[in-house]
């Protein structure tokens, strides 16, 4: 999901491939170089079948304006082993009932927090509770590991104090569906 270039301060893995989402073609959301394999790139809306895992495409922009200041954003929703996973991207509005009908019911989000580039932490707390995810999984937030550009972005606390959900911090996440009916958390995970 949205391959991230080496040099933003991540120490990326040299990962191999059967997919790859990108949601946009901005730099920082399609580095394709850092994977290896022969990959079908998926970019695009409909539906794809790899192997075990069905990805759904849903239109929607990068920013509020329907695109015109950013352009498209790709969401993502990934069905495999009974859960549903959904990758907002870059998303820059909250979501349209059309969208949310063609996304569904999802159990875990990763969600952009950091305000910049994409929705406002505001805004990231409306999308999620108009998604309802069982885990909530912040991303494209302010960390150590972005230096000076870091700046540019919001801490991640900001959305977790809107949120207003248990927290918890782990370096890998491993789940089995099904989730508990009642299960509302974020998971921090560790960048490093």
């Amino acid at each position: 999901m949205d391959p991230c270039a080496r040099w933003f301060g991540y120490r990326m893995p040299q990962v191999e491939a059967d997919a790859v989402t990108t949601s946009h073609t901005h730099f920082d959301h399609n580095f394709l170089q850092m994977v290896e394999g022969n990959f079908i790139r998926i970019n695009q809306l409909g539906t794809f079948q790899v192997k075990d895992i069905s990805v759904h495409g849903t239109q929607a922009w990068h920013d509020a304006s329907q695109g015109a200041k950013r352009g498209r954003n790709m969401i993502y929703t990934y069905s495999v082993d009974g859960l549903k996973v959904c990758h907002l991207g870059d998303l820059g509005h909250r979501l349209t009932p059309e969208q949310l009908a063609d996304i569904g019911k999802v159990e875990v989000l990763l969600l952009p927090v950091g305000g910049t580039f994409a929705i406002t932490v505001a805004w990231a707390v409306e999308v999620q509770k108009q998604l309802h995810p069982a885990i909530t999984i912040p991303m494209h937030y302010r960390t150590r590991a972005l230096g000076l550009g870091g700046i540019f972005f919001a801490p991640v606390n900001r959305f977790l104090s809107l949120a207003r959900q248990p927290v918890r911090k782990m370096q890998e996440l491993f789940l089995q569906a099904p989730l508990p009916a009642d299960l509302a958390e974020v998971v921090l995970l560790n960048y490093e």
